[in-house]
């Protein structure tokens, strides 16, 4: 084997290695979101809730939305998310709707509680974004490049499901 033929094997190894790399560290950064969500209601008192149950709330925000959109829209990736919902409407923080069209469909939104809740995601949020300008970590630029590389990835496997199986 010539050495021009040895060094894109080794890039190629040196990119999956990298690219695993990423995979992890993308697992750990959800953990570690869902981590910080509940050291802050735990920080507050709100203890009947859970990290997911909060994010899912954040995301749903001001829109009304069906289970099947929670998934479509990319606010929910969850095999249990109509659990959480059932949660979320029993403790007060979401209304929930039969549809008039098709009966088996049922709307979900927020109610005042589960909007407080929402805000307080929010201002976590904000105060991270604020934090990581704020130290030097992430400015700007450094955030447009890390979403513009990540929607490429998600592009990507997107397209592998979609095309590919």
């Amino acid at each position: 084997m010539s050495v021009q033929e040895a060094i894109p094997q080794t890039q190629q190894r040196e990119f999956i290695s990298d690219y695993l790399e990423s995979l992890a560290l993308v697992e750990r950064l959800h953990r570690l979101l869902l981590d910080v969500i509940k050291d802050e209601f735990e920080r507050l008192g709100v203890l009947e809730l859970n990290a997911v149950q909060a994010l899912l709330l954040f995301n749903i925000g001001d829109n009304e939305v069906t289970a099947g959109e929670l998934k479509t829209r990319g606010y929910y990736q969850g095999s249990n998310v109509s659990y959480n919902l059932k949660k979320l409407v029993e403790m007060g923080y979401m209304h929930h709707q039969r549809c008039e069209i098709d009966r088996r469909s049922v709307r979900v939104r927020l109610t005042e509680k589960g909007r407080n809740i929402r805000d307080i995601v929010a201002g976590l949020f904000e105060r991270h974004a604020e934090g990581l300008t704020a130290n030097g970590v992430l400015g700007r630029d450094g955030m447009t490049a890390v979403n513009g590389a990540l929607y490429r990835v998600e592009r990507y496997w997107t397209d592998q499901i979609r095309y590919i199986y």
